[in-house]
């Protein structure tokens, strides 16, 4: 998962916008506490599967400096020149993440196209699901892998591995209704403790065998691809788990800003996991690879520093999961936003940061799910066939929607556009297709719940558009209802009543009804419409729009990106400074309560109507997600055949 939340930074300047040199430091500490958590604890696992995992080859000589070759590269091409060099520039009002870039996608099509989920929607969509599924893995596979440390200094500690790790995720998702701002600002410090203690671990095996560096020489990479035939290509599936997390440094560009990123990674984070990739290396070289079951504890083995590492590797791996797991929070508020999900609880945790929240429903999901991933695997090994599969699949979606940017936005030559496209989609298929034989060592895990959510976005999404067909059918014109309405001369009491309605035209249905039912109407009617742009922040000044409608009627539509939750009593307090005034406590919020039949004409199949009611029973009322006051909401209860 690799698009986590606001973090505590949130007021901290970004974009550029530093005043000196220790401010960028400080915000470049933050970021390399949430950016690179998952990515910097790579070195755990990722070696270990290339030279000594199921599916590694024997680290001979050739091979060690081979695997080292791709391991470098990977980094420097996938990192350094796709993400840090060109896709940090495509930022969405300041935001990134694949979301981010699908609404920007969105943003160059016509109001026509909009009307349609669009293949590069569609891409995006599942490109979601994967990072759900990477989510799941990321905590298993990083705690997992930190806690088998253990097993290095005695094979005692075999029988509590596994109950330690679930202990570990257990509490780490039990804490996060109290939300990270407490503990977000020593991230940072953590992490850079990690980095500089990895880095210097490295470096002291690199010089008793300095012939590993060598292997910045991409002919070492070349040659054992050729040498190794098949099976060279197929590790590419463990070299690419040097690489997850990349995402994060796209997704977290809104957090932090392109410059204090690109200066965690060339500063702290690549130095010091080259010097540890190559200090394994080394090490390999050095001692008898039947000996050595985990690389990067056998670094610390022969000194007094295993068990600390052990605990230093089990706080960055829980460093590591709290950015996955803020991101799939973040990721399912988007997609609320955006109408690709049903409404949740959204708990803001923090006064200062907006975008500190707490999804409970999305919270106890991956917990149950990350439990039962460590059950069904039982190791970092087993778990790392399942990992990579959807890591690549994400940054291939990524490079396509960025090549579609580059073209439709931001207008640049085809022939250059397409060249890069090739170039990125060369590397992340290659990668992606080297993982494919994970499939049945559990790489259907990450595609599984790419699917589902895939599944369940799409059925949201269609499933309120055809709702909304069959409410618009019922509505009438503004001036045919207001000319009734003063003809047959409604009783008006005192008040405002506020009618939330999807469509910014026309008179909605729940009014209708209420008219038809209760034979009244308030001194003051608000119709009001709440709009998700395909930005992430709208300004205060453009986001309101006040018409008076005569006869005590008012037209309000409020603009919200869709990292905003829209709070309704804020919105019409802001409406005073456009002449419509209200009281809270003479207020009342009428909303709609659907009930869904599927017998209707649809062009729905009926399994996604099922679906679809599933999901309307179980969303959050609108009650919560509108802030609306509960003692001042009337539902009225209206019948939709689908």
């Amino acid at each position: 998962m690799s698009e986590p939340a606001r973090h505590p930074t949130q007021s901290l300047p970004t974009h550029g916008h530093y005043q000196n040199r220790r401010e960028l430091a400080g915000v470049s500490l933050t970021a390399l506490g949430v950016v690179y958590g998952d990515i910097g604890t790579s070195p755990l696992y990722a070696m270990k599967e290339c030279l000594t995992g199921t599916h590694g080859t024997t680290p001979t000589h050739d091979n060690v400096l081979g695997v080292l070759s791709l391991v470098f590269w990977a980094l420097t091409l996938v990192i350094c020149v796709k993400y840090l060099t060109f896709v940090l520039r495509a930022d969405n009002k300041g935001e990134g993440g694949i979301q981010a870039l699908a609404a920007l996608v969105a943003s160059t099509r016509n109001g026509s196209a909009r009307k349609r989920l669009a293949i590069p929607i569609l891409f995006a969509l599942f490109g979601t699901g994967l990072l759900y599924g990477e989510g799941v893995l990321t905590p298993a596979i990083s705690v997992l892998g930190a806690v088998e440390g253990l097993n290095v200094a005695t094979s005692s500690f075999e029988p509590v591995i596994l109950p330690i790790t679930i202990g570990i995720l257990i509490a780490l998702f039990t804490v996060q209704r109290f939300g990270t701002h407490r503990i977000g600002g020593v991230f940072g410090w953590v992490m850079l403790v990690w980095f500089v203690t990895i880095g210097i671990a490295g470096l002291t095996w690199i010089v008793r065998a300095p012939e590993v560096l060598e292997a910045v020489n991409p002919v070492y990479a070349v040659k054992f691809i050729a040498n190794n035939h098949l099976h060279g290509f197929l590790l590419l599936g463990s070299v690419v788990l040097v690489i997850t997390g990349g995402e994060a440094l796209y997704a977290d560009m809104g957090h932090f800003g392109r410059t204090p990123i690109r200066l965690a990674w060339y500063a702290i984070v690549m130095p010091g996991l080259l010097l540890n990739y190559f200090g394994q290396g080394a090490l390999m070289l050095i001692m008898p690879y039947d000996t050595v079951e985990s690389p990067f504890f056998h670094l610390f083995k022969n000194g007094p520093f295993l068990y600390p590492m052990v605990v230093l590797a089990t706080m960055a791996a829980v460093i590591a999961s709290q950015a996955l797991i803020s991101g799939a929070y973040s990721l399912t508020n988007q997609a609320v936003q955006l109408g690709y999900a049903p409404r949740v609880t959204i708990i803001h945790t923090s006064a200062k940061a907006e975008g500190q929240i707490y999804i409970p429903e999305v919270n106890y999901l991956l917990m149950a799910a990350c439990v039962a991933t460590v059950l069904l695997f039982g190791s970092s090994s087993k778990l790392a066939g399942a990992y990579g599969v959807a890591v690549t699949g994400t940054m291939a979606i990524t490079s396509f929607l960025y090549f579609l940017v580059r073209k439709d936005l931001w207008k640049k030559p085809l022939a250059p556009s397409v060249v890069m496209l090739v170039l990125f989609l060369t590397i992340d298929l290659t990668f992606f297709s080297s993982t494919l034989f994970k499939i049945h060592h559990g790489g259907w895990l990450p595609l599984t719940f790419g699917a589902v959510v895939f599944i369940a976005m799409t059925t949201w999404w269609r499933g309120r558009l055809e709702m909304s067909k069959v409410m618009d059918q019922g509505t009438l014109p503004d001036e045919l209802f207001l000319e009734d309405a003063e003809t047959v001369a409604l009783h008006r009491v005192r008040g405002t009543a506020v009618f939330m309605t999807s469509n910014p035209g026309g008179i909605p249905n729940v009014l209708m009804h209420h008219v038809k039912h209760n034979q009244v109407l308030h001194k003051q009617t608000v119709l009001l419409s709440i709009h998700t742009e395909s930005v992430p922040w709208v300004g205060s000044d453009a986001s309101l729009t006040v018409r008076d409608l005569g006869h005590g009627f008012w037209r309000v539509v409020a603009r919200v990106g869709f990292m905003q939750t829209p709070n309704v009593p804020r919105i019409l307090v802001r409406c005073a400074r456009h002449g419509l005034e209200t009281e809270p406590a003479t207020t009342t919020y009428y909303l709609g309560r659907q009930t869904l039949i599927t017998t209707g004409r649809s062009g729905m199949a009926k399994w996604r109507k099922m679906l679809f009611g599933f999901l309307s029973r179980n969303a959050r009322p609108p009650t919560d997600f509108f802030a609306l006051p509960p003692g001042r909401v009337v539902e009225l209860g209206v019948q939709i055949e689908l």
